[in-house]
């Protein structure tokens, strides 16, 4: 009979908390379902987003690689405005400034590289983009803006040796011979074992030395 009470009690004790609960719980239900729906809303457009990143990327890539120039432009806009942070446009800006340099067009394949080094995602795509940036400044002459770019960036991490290579480069054109030697033997140095061009470094760094050396004065009077 005890048992039978205890199990009475029991039940009116789960009424009574549903009675003052229930609402909660309800309400709890609502917004779950409501955050899962929303939650799979987003997706979708995520999804769709994307999407339409990549054929604005691919259309562009076609006009590139067919060398209509002009048709890829607007496409390239598109990504800008409407997708500024797609990996997508990141590729698109690379990749443009790529065409632009294969035509001979060093300030718009700048403008589009200025644009990868402030807004490319991942992070590291902004490195890449600031050292070629800096080449072309290098290759226009302007090693002050050049060995800026170099300066100014906010991280060298995993790039050391790239950046110390083009430094040499500007020091190289800038006459600052002894400044060159450091950075090309810093950037060989700093590179890894199979990254990277070993071979040309090398030469720049032993080609470099032998013509210091080619330049020191005579203190033998000319005398044999």
């Amino acid at each position: 009979m005890s048992d039978l009470y205890d199990t009475h009690e029991q039940g009116e004790r789960v009424k009574n908390w549903l009675r003052e609960n229930g609402g909660a719980i309800v309400m709890g239900l609502v917004i779950a379902f409501g955050l899962m729906f929303g939650f799979k809303q987003w997706l979708a457009w995520e999804t769709g987003k994307r999407q339409q990143a990549s054929a604005e990327y691919q259309v562009m890539l076609s006009f590139i690689e067919e060398g209509n120039m002009d048709a890829a432009v607007p496409n390239f806009e598109v990504l800008k405005s409407e997708f500024p942070k797609s990996s997508y446009t990141s590729m698109a800006s690379m990749m443009m400034a790529k065409a632009r340099l294969s035509t001979g067009q060093h300030d718009l394949a700048a403008t589009a590289l200025t644009h990868a080094m402030n807004n490319a995602e991942p992070p590291p795509v902004r490195i890449i983009a600031r050292e070629r940036l800096a080449r072309i400044k290098l290759d226009q002459g302007d090693t002050d803006a050049a060995m800026e770019l170099l300066d100014s960036a906010p991280s060298e991490v995993g790039f050391e040796s790239l950046f110390a290579e083009i430094r040499g480069d500007i020091y190289l054109a800038k006459g600052a011979t002894e400044l060159a030697l450091q950075s090309y033997q810093a950037s060989l140095d700093a590179l890894e074992e199979g990254i990277g061009n070993r071979e040309i470094l090398t030469i720049k760094l032993e080609a470099l030395k032998a013509g210091t050396v080619g330049d020191e004065p005579d203190t033998t009077g000319g005398e044999m």
